[in-house]
């Protein structure tokens, strides 16, 4: 995957499915590309916005896109911003 394939999918809605928790809609809010620390590889981030509160706790979810289909992301809370919870998954 790369940060390309998801910079047209910008404030796109993406369904999370977590396990005990209804599935819930979240918006792709940023798409970052920058240089991993210490070793200068290329990487990006994705943040996305939704969800519960508290926020879900850090693990694999699944995520779905309508044209992208089914993704197992690592994500991370990062807590809410005044619209929302906020989620982190970033590919080195």
């Amino acid at each position: 995957m790369t940060a390309a394939e998801f910079e047209p999918r910008l404030h796109d809605r993406f369904r999370l499915t977590a396990d005990g928790t209804p599935p819930f809609d979240v918006e792709l809010i940023d798409v970052s590309e920058g240089a991993s620390p210490g070793t200068g590889r290329p990487q990006f981030s994705l943040v996305f916005r939704g969800g519960p509160t508290p926020p879900l706790p850090q693990r694999i979810y699944r995520i779905e896109h309508g044209e992208m289909g089914p993704l197992d992301l690592f994500l991370v809370p990062l807590g809410p911003d005044s619209k929302g919870q906020r989620y982190e998954a970033v590919f080195t």
